[in-house]
């Protein structure tokens, strides 16, 4: 599925972040790396030299550290190549994957630590907002972040909520588990949120029983029951095409329940939707991706649909 993967870096330790999976992933997925360099109008020509050096020394690095990962099945090239632009990430990245037909963009994210100036980190929202193709976003600034080229096993946690808006991730699950000489698990989970309590003057106490512990208790079993079965039925299809996978309902808000799985499950990526036509950048307040883009430390591959 993935036939050209971009990886926009601007030669700081920040950007870099992303290289150990831009190494695996050139490996596993096949296809073609491209490492994309952008230069503003005003350091074009004072440090062009520089920046050429910088880009194809990271392109022979990446290509190398390719070709020793180990990889089943037929052997295949390592495509790896680096571009040069002149421009700003934020509109040179998205005009960059239209032109050249990316199906993947791989760049960083900055960590709640880190401050807002740093330029990759700042425009991957504005990215994921114009963006027509997944985005992985790996935080910066981790503290004792594994490498992902040395996570003991990988983790596809996949978030559903029943809708067929979330289960367009399934298509790209997968095709991420379909890498080549690994084993990749998938966790499918649900989260089950309590009723929100009732203002006393609100219409909605009609017909809520007295006993508000009772009804919450009531519904939550409700859900859980519609949520397992519904999780069943997608467990087994992926299960019907090989892949290992496992589901499980959670109970709480949504985004501290996902947050909080996944910071339990240290070497897993977290898959799923940003819904409407803005992207992250703009979405409702509270959304359940931005809260979790911007609370958990996982990586994550974002899919934008539209309502």
């Amino acid at each position: 599925m993935y036939r050209k993967m971009l990886v926009p870096l601007d030669g700081s330790g920040f950007a870099e972040v992303v290289l150990p999976y831009a190494k695996e992933l050139a490996a596993r997925l096949g296809g073609e790396a491209v490492l994309l360099h952008i230069v503003s109008p005003e350091e074009r020509s004072f440090f062009e030299p520089i920046h050429r050096a910088y880009i194809n020394d990271t392109v022979e690095t990446i290509r190398r550290q390719a070709k020793a990962v180990p990889v089943k099945g037929s052997a295949q090239p390592i495509q790896v190549r680096g571009e040069i632009v002149v421009g700003y990430p934020d509109e040179e990245i998205p005009r960059f994957a239209v032109a050249n037909a990316v199906d993947l963009i791989l760049m960083a994210t900055h960590d709640s630590s880190v401050g807002r100036h740093r330029a990759l980190g700042h425009v991957a929202e504005k990215v994921l907002h114009q963006s027509r193709v997944p985005v992985w976003l790996v935080r910066a600034g981790v503290p004792d972040a594994v490498s992902y080229d040395k996570w003991p096993e990988k983790t596809l946690i996949v978030t559903l909520d029943g809708s067929e808006l979330a289960e367009s991730v399934l298509p790209h699950v997968e095709a991420l588990v379909q890498q080549r000489g690994e084993t990749v698990n998938v966790a499918l989970i649900r989260v089950c949120e309590p009723p929100p309590m009732p203002s006393y003057y609100s219409v909605e106490l009609s017909g809520v029983p007295l006993n508000w512990g009772q009804y919450v208790q009531q519904e939550i079993d409700q859900c859980q029951k519609i949520s397992g079965e519904y999780l069943a039925g997608i467990e087994k299809r992926l299960k019907d095409k090989n892949i290992r996978v496992r589901s499980e309902v959670l109970t709480g808000k949504a985004s501290n329940e996902i947050i909080g799985y996944a910071s339990k499950n240290p070497f897993s990526l977290i898959v799923m939707t940003t819904h409407g036509r803005s992207g992250l950048g703009r979405l409702v307040y509270g959304s359940v991706a931005e809260s979790v883009l911007l609370g958990a430390s996982n990586p994550i591959f974002l899919v934008r649909v539209n309502n």
